[in-house]
């Protein structure tokens, strides 16, 4: 029925052949959980369109300092392994994010019970820092509770009144600002004790809003793309919590015997693996992702070790366990087909952009020989009449003509804007469709699905927001 229809169906076609719909299922029943009550004021901070708020964050004050509480939803308590719910977990491996709709991993009923709502108090699995009074990480406690969640901060809202201006320069007070302000000074100490700075700094996120009740000679929906500096505050605070919940939680598991699924980085090349590893990239001994598992099926196989731990039971998975090693292996191979769905479709609503605007000139980077960058969407493809120029100059360009069902723009060069002051940064998000470009005769997709959790998503350690 038009172009978009095409590109999703073809996708669900091959990866969706019975459709999205979910079978009918029990949903776990959470006053089953008896479970004792976290003495907690939880938050979570995510994106306005989030929907699964997998973790969330408490602040209280000790005689010697803080005890700062990194709470993570907890799927894992509600069904076990084998039943139906995992069935289809397992099924679908991942949540799959595109600009204006998303396919779950867990049905909607199962979400809404496990997500941290505010007004709840929450089954979680809790990590508990131990903190000084000058920001020293004394030691950590794990927990299986229910968590009072009381706010879910949204960037749009918190952002205007909590950013780097306004740590340093002060600004008004607000609800959580003492609470933020602390979390934040702990993630910079956290960042120094890695050595290493949080991923993707000095990048850009883009936006994908779609409105569906508009509708143009394209098809259905009307795009807005909307740029956000990466490295905020925020995303900094988020992003060093997670790093540190899933390194100590994967040491956990690794000094306890209990395999888990890692993500692992030596010689820059980033892996997957059964075995506790060093994540180069992020300056920790091991790194399990854990934080997020109603959207991904690798944290809820670790939620669930971490559970048989904590309860002091045989883990679900066991030593040498082919399961678990089969389970990763499908994850990975899903994982990135979903990745590169979600770029495609980025790259589709990019070309709608264009459409929509009527092709305008458009101010691009240079990235390298005939690859450019636009500056204002996060399009990428060749322009073949582009003379020798170094990357990071700013060049002008003819948009003339952008096909929906290829996918393909093509341009012209039309002026040199200003000269090379330094290169574009190229984080591991981007650098996968500068490659694809670069080996194609046409452009490659846009923004690839990070590698950290992320979007809806907020932003997750070693690995960009998604969608």
């Amino acid at each position: 029925s038009s172009s978009h229809a095409l590109h999703f169906d073809r996708f669900l076609f091959e990866y969706f052949p019975t459709g999205t719909d979910f079978p009918a299922v029990d949903v776990p029943d959470e006053a089953g959980l008896d479970l004792p009550l976290a003495p907690v004021q939880a938050f979570s901070i995510d994106d306005a369109a989030t929907t699964e708020i997998d973790d969330a964050f408490s602040v209280h004050q000790t005689a010697d300092g803080w005890e700062v509480g990194i709470h993570i939803a907890a799927p894992g308590l509600g069904f076990g392994r084998d039943s139906a719910l995992d069935k289809i977990a397992r099924e679908r491996l991942s949540t799959v994010y595109m600009p204006g709709n998303k396919i779950t991993m867990l049905p909607e009923a199962v979400v809404s019970r496990f997500t941290l709502a505010e007004g709840r108090a929450c089954p979680a699995l809790s990590l508990y820092l131990d903190v000084s009074r000058d920001l020293v990480v004394r030691g950590s406690t794990s927990r299986i509770e229910r968590v009072p969640v009381v706010a879910n901060l949204r960037h749009h809202d918190i952002e205007p009144v909590f950013n780097e201006t306004t740590l340093h320069e002060g600004g008004p007070d607000f609800p959580w600002k003492k609470e933020l302000t602390l979390l934040w000074e702990l993630a910079c100490v956290l960042e120094a004790g890695r050595g290493k700075p949080s991923a993707n700094q000095n990048m850009v996120d883009y936006s994908f809003n779609v409105d569906w009740d508009s509708t143009s000679p394209d098809g259905p929906g009307r795009i807005e793309i909307s740029r956000r500096p990466r490295g905020s505050p925020l995303d900094k605070l988020v992003a060093e919590l997670m790093i540190a919940a899933n390194s100590t939680w994967g040491k956990a598991l690794a000094d306890a015997g209990i395999p888990g699924l890692y993500r692992a980085q030596t010689g820059g090349k980033v892996r997957m693996t059964t075995a506790a590893a060093p994540h180069e990239g992020l300056g920790v001994d091991c790194y399990a992702w854990s934080s997020s598992p109603l959207r991904r099926y690798v944290d809820l196989v670790n939620q669930w070790q971490l559970i048989s731990w904590l309860q002091e039971e045989a883990p679900v998975f066991p030593p040498k366990s082919a399961e678990l090693l089969a389970a990763m292996r499908d994850f990975e191979l899903t994982y990135a087909a979903y990745a590169e769905f979600q770029r495609g479709m980025e790259r589709y609503w990019c070309l709608r952009w264009l459409r929509q605007q009527g092709h305008p000139p458009m101010s691009a980077r240079i990235l390298r020989e005939s690859l450019v960058r636009l500056e204002e969407i996060p399009l990428v493809f060749k322009v073949p009449s582009l003379p020798t120029l170094p990357p990071g100059t700013r060049v002008q360009l003819a948009i003339d003509s952008t096909d929906l069902i290829d996918v393909e723009v093509r341009a012209t060069y039309l002026e040199t804007l200003s000269q090379a002051g330094e290169e574009l940064p190229v984080d591991a998000e981007m650098e996968a469709e500068v490659e694809a470009a670069a080996a194609a005769d046409t452009p490659a997709p846009a923004d690839t699905l990070p590698e950290t959790p992320a979007p809806l998503t907020p932003p997750a350690a070693d690995e960009a927001p998604t969608a």
